[in-house]
């Protein structure tokens, strides 16, 4: 039974999964979490004007690999695997980024393609749902970029059969349109166009007019689960597997939207470093659940706490 660890570097959050690995009664590989961690660090910010990682950011993110390197070495990790995604992509000086990683954890980090994130986000994602609730439509909004991918789940096999990768996610639409506190109207109907715009390449290249499920993964998405259920803090055993319909995502995307970032700070659930860019993220779920209610006729969203850490820490069993 391998000891594994995976690490996932985003555009907005580093996270750690330390888990062990074995086949289950369907002869399938399941994890048992060892250990799984988030951190805000924001290594992407502003690379979308500057298309450089600041250094205070590449501080940030050091300072919490190396808390994870001692975390997993402590645990008796046998494999690991780090992937960085949207914002290392972008970087004219991605060099200094990798540089640091091999320093801090001794093993190299890869930027994976936004299809390959895509792909390790649905694997992870529809574990723990009957494959008889497919085909199911995954959807993973994060930092720098939004991952929609269509696939089934049969006799324990999950078979992708689309995916595309979209650059846009809550830290690059805050950025580049929500620049009031809180949004005007005037930013709130830019973003609105911008991420349908944008979406509308994924959809273009993913047919999602079969699917019946739609899962939502990864912070922005269990955040609006934690807020609509109004937990004081973040339980995610409460949240994994926890359902929103559509009338309620639009009514918890406006209300994020209105208020001013002191009013968001309220919420005991949302981990502080989410606050300035939740209402962006959103907006993005929002938009989603327009499309998908039009394109599919869903009329739900499935919250799943696992995700491409998940699909990570899988692809080292």
């Amino acid at each position: 039974m391998p000891r594994v660890a995976a690490i996932d570097c985003g555009t907005n959050s580093i996270r750690l999964l330390v888990a062990d690995a074995a086949p289950g009664p369907d002869g399938r590989q399941r994890l048992t979490d060892v250990h799984r961690e988030t951190r805000i660090v924001r290594l992407g910010k502003g690379v979308d004007a500057t298309g450089v990682l600041a250094p205070d950011a590449i501080e940030r993110t050091r300072e919490a690999l190396a808390d994870y390197t001692a975390i997993l070495r402590e645990a008796g990790t046998e494999r690991v695997r780090m992937v960085a995604t949207s914002a290392t992509r972008d970087a004219s000086n991605r060099e200094d980024f990798f540089g640091m990683v091999r320093a801090t954890l001794g093993a190299e980090a890869e930027v994976i393609s936004g299809d390959t994130e895509a792909r390790l986000s649905f694997i992870g994602a529809v574990g723990d749902l009957p494959g008889s609730d497919g085909p199911f439509v995954v959807v993973d909004v994060g930092g720098g970029s939004t991952e929609v991918v269509i696939g089934t789940r049969d006799n324990g096999d999950a078979e992708v059969q689309a995916a595309r990768s979209v650059d846009i996610g809550c830290v690059r639409i805050t950025e580049r349109c929500l620049r009031s506190d809180p949004p005007t109207a005037d930013e709130r109907a830019e973003a609105h166009e911008l991420a349908h715009r944008i979406l509308a390449e994924a959809f273009d290249h993913v047919p999602v007019d079969g699917a019946h499920t739609w899962v939502g993964v990864a912070g922005t998405v269990t955040t609006l689960s934690a807020i609509s259920q109004r937990l004081p803090t973040y339980d995610a055993d409460a949240i994994h597997l926890s359902r929103l319909d559509l009338t309620e995502v639009h009514r918890v995307a406006d209300e994020l939207l209105t208020l001013s970032r002191e009013e968001r700070m309220r919420f005991g659930a949302m981990h502080p470093g989410r606050v300035d860019v939740i209402g962006g993220g959103a907006l993005i779920v929002a938009v989603l659940a327009e499309e998908l209610a039009k394109r599919a006729g869903i009329s739900e969203l499935v919250v799943s706490e696992h995700d491409i850490l998940d699909g990570i820490a899988l692809s080292l069993a």
